[in-house]
């Protein structure tokens, strides 16, 4: 597709005519984030000519979009009409509210679940679900619900009630039903008795004691592709719709895979964005992702410090020192660092952010930090100004971490400081690998 000229009123730009696979002068390339869309002019060779940013309006996501379009398109020479490339992760992170029988099973399993599949635990409800209940639960603002309740072989009275008030309670959210394997054929049938939305699965809980994340987990994902691209709204959706056909997770996904080909080798690429922090590992035909939905350098900002605490690589006196910064990442989302000591400490909770998702990473997929040959480490926080060696301390953190060093020992870490790894990722999806590896080349591996 290729996008129209200016209209008057109304959007910007809108679709026009599908046009064959042909090369077209110039490409923009359009990230649209939970807080920032970000628009790169690429030339047919795979040269970045134009970069321009807008915050992402929440409202009308297509007025950000628009905006940062027309100022990217304003820097180019070429009369050619520009080919709009674009992909989005505007629904950010999803919310998940956990209902179980027991609270320490239903938040272990709710976090077990959550780690890895894009996801945050906004709340936690054990026992029988009330009246009272359910308006807390709504208040909370899930994206998706984690019914779980019970042993395989308990009694699934308590799966059973609960998800019958589910069924009627004004929740529209989708269901990922894992509960006991006895009550969850007839809970299924509660919950889609009303219309709702149900993704059953294994239990989370098969036995006492254990949690068992991996098929719930699955299915998160998957919930987490449609809601992350965002764009809802009667105005907003079918325009958005036809317009960003990608989520963002996936393009960096081809971008890793080209970096891979180029390299020959398997290669890390690290998206640090406000919302979560995605890791990508690539070798030949072998891609696997994780995205953490409580990291981030905005909105998941929290997760961070809780986190890196947890992991050990935060000690209480650095925490204590960074919780003013990351609370008002977390309540001014469209915070810019306007100093070098807030650039550093923006840095260093991204620095913070990839170390703890690389592990995470590599505990989910045993091997995929095997024989790896390239680090990227992406994301917007590394496009600041880097007057006083900002970048090399990010690398140097995430190359000294007790638990990444032996994985990267005299692997290159690079930063992607001029915003290619995205472009090149919808370059790559549309076919054009050659000015995928250009710009890949010219900004990342040389």
């Amino acid at each position: 597709m290729t996008i129209a000229s200016p209209q008057t009123g109304g959007s910007f730009w809108h679709y026009a005519r599908a046009v064959p696979p042909t090369d077209p002068a110039a490409s923009v390339c359009l990230d649209v984030g939970s807080t920032w869309t970000k628009a790169v002019l690429v030339g047919a060779d795979g040269a970045l000519t134009g970069f321009a940013e807008h915050p992402t309006t929440t409202q009308d996501v297509l007025t950000g979009m628009d905006a940062a379009v027309r100022a990217v398109s304003a820097t180019g020479s070429s009369e050619a009409e520009p080919e709009l490339l674009a992909c989005s992760t505007a629904g950010g992170g999803l919310r998940l509210a956990v209902v179980g029988s027991e609270r320490l099973s239903a938040t272990e399993a709710g976090h077990r679940v959550a780690c890895s599949a894009g996801a945050h635990v906004v709340h936690v409800h054990a026992g029988p679900l009330e009246p009272a209940d359910v308006r807390v639960l709504r208040s909370a603002r899930p994206a998706v619900v984690l019914l779980v309740g019970g042993a395989d072989g308990d009694d699934p009275t308590g799966l059973l009630h609960n998800a019958g008030r589910l069924a009627r309670a004004r929740i529209r959210t989708p269901i990922v039903l894992a509960g006991n394997a006895a009550g969850r054929e007839d809970a299924l049938a509660l919950l889609r008795a009303t219309g709702r939305t149900v993704v059953p699965c294994d239990n989370v809980l098969p036995r006492r004691g254990e949690v068992v994340p991996g098929p719930a987990r699955a299915a998160l994902t998957e919930l987490y592709c449609r809601h992350a691209l965002g764009g809802r709204g009667a105005a907003v959706g079918p325009r958005f719709r036809k317009l960003v056909r990608v989520v963002t997770p996936d393009a960096v996904g081809h971008a890793a895979a080209e970096l891979a080909r180029i390299c020959a080798a398997r290669v890390l690429v690290v998206d640090v964005g406000c919302a979560t922090t995605d890791v990508h590992s690539a070798e030949g035909v072998d891609a696997r992702r994780t995205v953490e939905g409580d990291l981030g350098v905005r909105a998941a900002a929290g997760g961070v410090l809780v986190e890196g605490q947890a992991e050990g690589i935060v000690d209480p006196v650095e925490a204590d020192l960074l919780d003013p910064t990351v609370a008002r990442m977390a309540s001014e989302i469209g915070y810019v660092p306007r100093d070098p000591g807030s650039a550093a400490e923006d840095r260093r909770i991204a620095a913070l952010a990839a170390v703890i998702a690389v592990r995470r990473h590599l505990r989910v997929h045993h091997d995929a930090g095997r024989d790896v040959g390239l680090v990227v480490l992406s994301g917007g926080v590394f496009r600041q100004p880097d007057r006083c060696g900002g970048l090399a301390a990010v690398v140097r953190t995430v190359r000294a971490d007790p638990v990444l060093a032996p994985v990267l020992d005299e692997v290159p870490v690079v930063v992607d400081a001029d915003f290619a790894v995205v472009p090149a990722g919808l370059l790559a999806a549309k076919g054009r690998t050659r000015a995928a590896e250009s710009l890949l080349r010219n900004h990342l591996v040389g």
